[in-house]
């Protein structure tokens, strides 16, 4: 439910909403920007029983024969439709069954809604036959036993919708055979509305998409908020509501539901002032994001490296890379895709531009953390991992792609923006009575530093000597020759922050990126062969 007044308006935004290059651009038409998750879908599973050796177990621990199965596991789904129907029936809410998966689910949910209301708690719980992965017994031949196998099936699966005191309009759904997963479909914009109203904040907003928030500084920080949140405490009081047999399913083998994301959407809407002022710049944005952005580029910005000095992707990268636009009601959607995960833009409402990072594959991102079951443990950059304790770092990527896109997006629209952002490395400069040198970006050396210094494990903790070493240098050295490298690496670190690019962090040997750093570098590395000209003058 959107607020409305007439105060003044606060329209600072968290200093990272948008890169200085984007604001210096376009500042004069936009309010400022907010960002963070948009769409969560999380999941919850007793993961485990996906592994048939476990879920034979589990039957023995339950004294119940493989061949029993099928008997066992209908009693058990028995009563987890008696519990639903209670549900609906003590929440005096409607339960309704759905004929055909193809239908529409929230649009059922909120037609409901809009005409039998409820201003917090359970709305519906909706009913539907659909697929699910479960088990069925097999033979073997070979063996002439039976076993326990996954397969796909069908189900019964309910959908229990809610107008939730903290998270809004949201939904769980719950497979009513075994293994029992559920999925929980939460919307961030939904959730900052409702914190906005504890927070006394008025606001302004047309679906999905708030065009006019009183306090953004105040938004931003209560978005930052939503992914340091002690998920499991809020997701197992719905686990409890909706599927109160849990306790006793888990139980014969002392196991609890884990918590992952399926799929993220995080987004950073920029709000303009008007929709006549986005109006003037969103086809030139669709155009080169549609036109400019090569596969490179589209790499770059969901967090893959490319090499500087020739643009090319590997030769044994395997993945598929997609662009393409999208004509809907309400305007023109460009999409980029990479192996599953995404990155879009398009306008909201009018005076709202969104860009969005969907990340369906964390596997192709990594973290800094210890192993798995071992906290204490020594930390290295690993595979980014779906479970939830991952989300923050989910957040930060998904920022970093975000801004790398707005920054490629200012550097390629209009006529001179390139040339000036990268006017101050080109050139040689003298600072604290320190003369160095220019940075050709286009130079086979100093493309191949840019990028190194660009890669996204190194966008949280750093980077040091010795990563550069790694990255620069094709072999390994020892003794003189490792002093050797290891004193042009300072020359190179010297440099890059004699330019301003890179800065010390306090108490320790790593480097990262300043603000300044981040966008320059983003910007030459999206935009290095359309100005390539350009750059090649600046620098000579």
């Amino acid at each position: 439910m959107a607020k409305k007044g007439l105060m003044k308006t606060n329209t600072t935004s968290s200093p990272d909403s948008v890169p200085d290059v984007f604001l210096s651009k376009f500042g004069p038409d936009i309010q400022g920007a907010i960002s963070g998750f948009d769409r969560l879908r999380l999941r919850g599973t007793l993961r485990h029983l996906f592994q048939p050796t476990v879920m034979e177990a589990y039957l023995n621990a339950c004294r119940v024969l493989i061949k029993d199965f099928g008997r066992f596991a209908e009693g058990i789904t028995q009563r987890i439709k008696a519990a639903v129907y209670q549900l609906a029936e003590k929440s005096r809410r409607p339960y309704r069954y759905l004929p055909s998966s193809q239908i529409g689910k929230e649009e059922v949910a909120r037609e409901i809604a809009l005409k039998d209301p409820v201003e917090q708690g359970l709305i519906a719980i909706l009913g539907c036959v659909e697929p699910c992965l479960s088990y069925v017994v097999r033979g073997s031949l070979t063996t002439k036993h039976i076993h326990m196998e996954l397969a796909q099936r069908k189900c019964t699966h309910f959908y229990f919708y809610y107008l939730h005191p903290v998270l809004g309009f949201m939904h769980l759904r719950l497979q009513s055979w075994f293994p029992f997963t559920i999925n929980i479909n939460l919307n961030g914009r939904e959730w900052l509305g409702r914190q906005l109203d504890r927070a006394r904040v008025a606001y302004r907003k047309k679906q999905n998409c708030f065009v006019w928030i009183q306090d953004l500084a105040k938004a931003q920080a209560l978005l930052d908020e939503q992914w340091r949140t002690d998920w499991p405490p809020l997701l197992n009081s719905l686990l409890q509501e909706c599927h109160p047999l849990h306790r006793e399913i888990c139980q014969p083998i002392h196991q609890e539901y884990y918590w992952s994301a399926s799929d993220t959407e995080y987004a950073t809407d920029v709000l303009f002032k008007d929709a006549a002022r986005l109006g003037q710049w969103y086809p030139r944005f669709v155009q080169h994001g549609i036109s400019s952005f090569a596969s490179p580029d589209v790499m770059r910005f969901l967090g893959r490296n490319v090499p500087t000095t020739t643009g090319k992707v590997n030769a044994h990268f395997k993945g598929e890379v997609i662009s393409d636009l999208k004509h809907r009601p309400e305007g023109i959607r460009v999409k980029h895709s990479l192996n599953s995960n995404s990155i879009k833009v398009y306008d909201k409402q009018g005076s709202v531009l969104r860009v969005e990072t969907t990340i369906v594959r964390p596997q192709e991102f990594r973290v800094r953390r210890a192993v798995e079951g071992d906290r204490q443990g020594q930390k290295d950059w690993r595979i980014l991992r779906r479970g939830i304790a991952d989300l923050p770092r989910r957040a930060q990527v998904s920022h970093a792609a975000n801004q790398r896109y707005l920054t490629a997006l200012a550097a390629v629209t209009g006529t001179t923006r390139l040339s000036e952002v990268a006017r101050e490395i080109c050139q040689p400069i003298v600072r604290d009575g320190q003369r160095y040198r220019a940075i050709n970006p286009w130079a086979k050396e100093d493309g191949a530093l840019l990028e190194a210094i660009s890669r996204g494990e190194f966008a949280i903790n750093g980077l040091r000597n010795r990563d550069l070493q790694r990255l620069l240098y094709k072999t390994k050295a020892a003794g003189p020759e490792q002093r050797r490298r290891a004193g042009a690496i300072t020359r190179k670190l010297r440099l890059l922050r004699g330019h301003g690019l890179l800065k010390k962090v306090s108490g320790t040997h790593r480097y990262i990126l300043t603000q300044k750093g981040r966008e320059i570098v983003t910007a030459l590395l999206a935009a290095r062969q359309a100005d390539v000209e350009k750059l090649s003058k600046l620098a000579a």
